[in-house]
Order: C-alpha cells, then structure tokens, then sequence
C-alpha cells in the first residue's frame, strides 16, 4: 500500500529529493571544480541532467494522474479543464515569475545585456522550438511543462466533444500515445535537418527545447494510466519492474562509456534512443519507491522538507545563488567553502520563497478551485 500521511506520498517525497540533489550537486560542481573536467565531473553533471528528467517524469505522473481523475469522474466540460489549468498555474507561475523578476533586477543593476526578445519569458516561448536563451536557463524545463499540460489536455477535451460516447479515459490513453507519435516525427525531422557537433549543442539544440521533450512528461501519462489499471500486477511485480529498469537506466550510459557514443557521432542513439529509454526507466522504479515504508522521522522530516521545497530550489539555485556566487571575485575564497555557501543560501532563499510566495498561494487555490 501507497504510504500516505497528511495527504503526502512519502515514495513521491524520496523521487523529489532524489531530484532536486541531483540537481543541485551537479550546479556545485561548477563552484568547487570551475576549470576542470574530467569523466567524473561530467558524469555528476549528467546525473544532474537526469534529476530534471526524473522531475519531468513524476510530474507527468502527478499531473496525468489528476487529469485522469477528471476523465474517471466524467469532468470533461471546458470549465473543469479551466481549473485544472488555474490551479496548474497557481502551482507554478507566482514562483517562476518572482524569480524572472530577481534574474531582470539583477541585470538591471549589474547593467548586463538583457537577451532580445525577453518577453517571451512571460508566456514561456524561449525555447518552444529553439535554443533556450543564455538567461534564467533552468526556465528551460519549466516551459516544457506548462506546454505539456496546456496542449494535450485542451486536445483531449475537444476530442471528447466530438466523441461523447466514447470512455474518457480510453481518449486519454489514445491522445497521450498520439502526441508520444508526433513526438517521434518531429525527431525525425531534426535528425534530418539538424547538424550537431558538440554534447552542449545537441543539449542546447533538442534536449533543452520544448516541441522535443514533451514526450518526458507524456511518459508519466502514461505510466499513471498502467498504474492504476494494474496496480496489483505493478505492486506484485514491483521489484523485478524495478530491476529492469535499473538495468536499462546503468546499460544505457554504460554502453556511452564503452562506446564512446557521442552526439555529433551518433546523433540517432541521441535523439531516438537515449532520452525516451531514460524516462521509460526512471518511469519503472516508481512502482516500487511509491511502496516505500517511511523510515526514521528525521529522514522522513528530511526527505519531506527537500521535497517541498525542491521547487524553489530549482528555481533559486542557479542563475541566482550560483552565478550571484560566480559574479563576485572570492580570491581568497576555497571552492568548499564556495559550495557551503551555495547550498546555505540556497535553502536559506528557497526557504523563504516557499514560505511567502508558494505556500500563501497553495492554499489560495486549494481554497478557490477544488478539484
């Protein structure tokens, strides 16, 4: 059974934290080895990459898991879409907005050049189908997202319109598969069209953008929708499901290692390969972690507190604390105590962005759109 207390999952709990340190142990080591790169250093800042695309694949799991609710329970007029998207943007938009705010204060007053076109941040267009622009580059993954529960949704919802007699659900199933399919032809696109010569530029140029990845968060669609309909076939199974997964997660990057598989070399594997077998197996360890016991209460109080504020701090912890950290010359200062610095101010400032933006704001919501 899926451990729950005050209405949180504490196996989603450990998949955030897992996340977000992921994430903030790869950025730490631009403080701590700033100039140097070697296979390890590259292999903590790949994990780093792989904590976003863990955060990509529980929130598709979340989120289709709500909208799967909506679609169990008949919700499928324009107005229950409606709040399922205000309450997706009270979740997301006050924090992210506070922080582009920040990152434009800081430019102003340090008078660097603002990027062209820096409007298009407050509809989330930087990097809907080019590369994300070199400020607030973690707003990367956030347009991914809201496109991702801005387009199919809306599609499902019409689609239902036309086909009232047809099951909800089986409409969520076949539309989420349909967008994975579009997904695909537009990889085909870019490999046929796109030239790559570096890891950073097929980063930059197709894991980063928008159009390429929404299939990471559609993967937790579908994941949820398997779940729940053999949910005692994935609790039986949980550990072998695990296994494998774990297995095609260490295989992938060990078969990089051997083979030396680079993007500019084997730019197939990149596009076709690497990134849809990553999510599926980050996806496969849900079933077991969701079934996770909760342990001591201070790990419990532990993984509890980075999970709820892993949103803050994956706003906060780059383009502000780390290049706020960078900007200013430390000569004196040890790269150690570069990163205790970093991940003090990190939590410090997340901390008091959870507390005063996102919190008043969540309960806002959960008081003005039920659903």
């Amino acid at each position: 059974m899926i451990t729950k207390k005050n209405n949180r999952v504490f196996g989603l709990d450990v998949l955030r934290a897992i996340a977000i340190l992921l994430v903030v142990i790869s950025h730490s080591t631009y403080l701590l080895f700033p100039e140097i790169e070697n296979k390890l250093i590259t292999l903590v800042r790949v994990f780093g990459a792989i904590g976003v695309d863990l955060f990509f694949v529980l929130s598709g799991f979340l989120i289709g898991g709500i909208l799967l609710k909506l679609m169990n329970s008949y919700k499928t007029n324009f107005s229950d879409l409606l709040i399922f998207w205000k309450r997706r943007w009270l979740r997301t938009i006050p924090n992210y907005t506070v922080v582009l705010i920040v990152n434009l204060l800081i430019f102003y007053l340090l008078k660097e050049p603002l990027v062209s076109d820096i409007g298009l941040y407050l509809l989330f267009l930087q990097n809907i189908i080019t590369a994300h622009p070199d400020f607030f580059t973690e707003a990367w993954s956030l347009s991914i997202e809201e496109y991702a529960y801005l387009v199919l949704p809306l599609i499902l919802y019409v689609i239902i319109v036309f086909f009232k007699k047809r099951s909800p659900t089986k409409m969520f199933l076949w539309t989420t598969i349909a967008f994975i399919f579009l997904g695909v032809l537009l990889k085909i696109n870019f490999y046929n069209t796109v030239e790559i010569h570096s890891y950073k530029e097929w980063s930059s140029l197709f894991r980063k953008v928008v159009i390429y990845r929404l299939d990471a968060i559609y993967v937790g669609f579908l994941l949820v929708y398997f779940f729940r309909k053999y949910t005692s076939v994935f609790i039986e199974y949980k550990k072998t499901i695990a296994v494998i997964g774990l297995f095609i997660f260490f295989m992938l990057h060990i078969s990089i290692a051997i083979f030396y598989l680079e993007p500019q070399k084997n730019l197939a594997f990149y596009v076709f390969v690497y990134l849809q077998l990553l999510v599926i197996s980050l996806g496969m360890i849900f079933p077991y972690v969701l079934e996770l016991k909760v342990p001591l209460c201070w790990i419990k109080k532990t993984i509890e507190y980075l999970s709820t504020r892993s949103y803050a701090i994956y706003l906060i912890n780059y383009s502000i604390v780390l290049l706020g950290i960078q900007r200013v010359s430390f000569v004196t200062m040890d790269g150690l105590v570069k990163v205790l610095l970093f991940c003090v101010l990190t939590l410090t400032l997340s901390e008091m962005m959870y507390r005063f933006v996102e919190l008043p704001i969540l309960r806002y919501r959960n008081k003005k759109y039920k659903q």
